[in-house]
């Protein structure tokens, strides 16, 4: 009886067709926003930067919570606490010692500082809680303009760069080996990284972002190691749990980031099981073995580097 209760309070679909129209916008803004997670999230898992992500947004939060007290907007406070934390590691956390390290200075030190705006900040509580935990069900006209401009940006930038940028990633040595300029791709991939983080921060919240940056990657890993199909699914995952945590919470009036969360668990989950499943069948043929990068990724070298130093990746 009291799980059914509980359950009631948590998942209810009362007057569900009625709240619909009211989160149109959240809903579209959960899509880009996902289009994004995904486009970016592969970049991040082959770069091992999970960790500079979290500390990305916590000096994004600083940056919208000082915007905040300002009065300013609070989406140029997120993006220019994104850009500086983008650019001191890519200019001084390029290996990972260097950057773990960065990032572990970096992350206490902006959640300190957003902390010390939010209390100077005197107006509405929910607003500086959202800052923290997300506010995706309040999005505004503004909110998806600077969203639509972002992805317009991450598209571009991935279509000219986004092949060389996950083959440097992939395999730095060979890169640079190349005449490759690594620190130009990282300056590149962390500008992208930061504008997306920045829009992220105030949807999702700096607490929960990596359940959209991060998980539904790491699901789609599980089942695929061909880098088009991990896009692929990395952004389909990612719209699963913003759109369903959407749809989920308008019943109970709860916030939406436990449901985003917990859906993106329950996506990796389900993928962890069918790629331990293939294992096990003796399947891996797509599982273990990525198709070749020359067919995939179309790195800008000769054939014959492709051939012999990709087909191990």
């Amino acid at each position: 009886m009291l799980l059914t209760v509980g359950l009631d309070l948590i998942i209810n679909f009362d007057n569900f067709w009625q709240l619909l129209p009211l989160v149109y916008s959240s809903i579209l803004a959960a899509m880009i926003l996902g289009v994004l997670a995904g486009l970016i999230g592969p970049m991040i898992q082959a770069r091992d930067m999970a960790f500079a992500v979290h500390g990305t947004a916590e000096l994004s939060f600083a940056g919208a919570a000082c915007a905040l007290w300002l009065g300013s907007s609070v989406t140029l406070g997120a993006v220019v606490g994104s850009m500086l934390a983008g650019v001191i590691l890519a200019l001084m956390g390029l290996d990972g010692k260097n950057r773990n390290a960065l990032i572990g200075i970096m992350l206490p030190f902006g959640l300190g500082l957003g902390v010390l705006f939010l209390s100077l900040y005197q107006g509405r509580s929910s607003n500086k809680f959202g800052l923290l935990t997300g506010q995706i069900v309040a999005v505004t006209s503004a909110d998806l303009q600077a969203m639509l401009m972002v992805a317009v940006i991450v598209l571009v930038v991935m279509a000219i760069f986004g092949r060389r940028m996950f083959f440097a990633a992939i395999d730095p040595q060979i890169a640079e080996a190349q005449h490759v300029s690594l620190r130009k791709l990282s300056l590149l991939f962390m500008f992208v990284l930061s504008l997306v983080v920045a829009v992220s921060v105030q949807l999702v919240g700096a607490l929960l972002l990596l359940s959209l940056l991060i998980t539904p990657t790491a699901a789609a890993s599980q089942i695929t190691a061909r880098p088009l199909f991990l896009y692929g699914f990395s952004v389909l995952f990612a719209m699963i749990a913003g759109v369903g945590g959407i749809l989920l919470s308008l019943g109970p009036g709860l916030p939406i980031s436990p449901y985003i969360t917990t859906i993106s668990f329950l996506i990796y989950l389900l993928c962890f099981g069918i790629g331990f499943l293939r294992k096990k069948s003796g399947w891996q043929n797509r599982l273990n073995q990525p198709s070749n990068l020359q067919n995939d990724l179309t790195y800008p070298m000769d054939n014959n580097f492709l051939d012999n130093n990709c087909s191990k990746h």
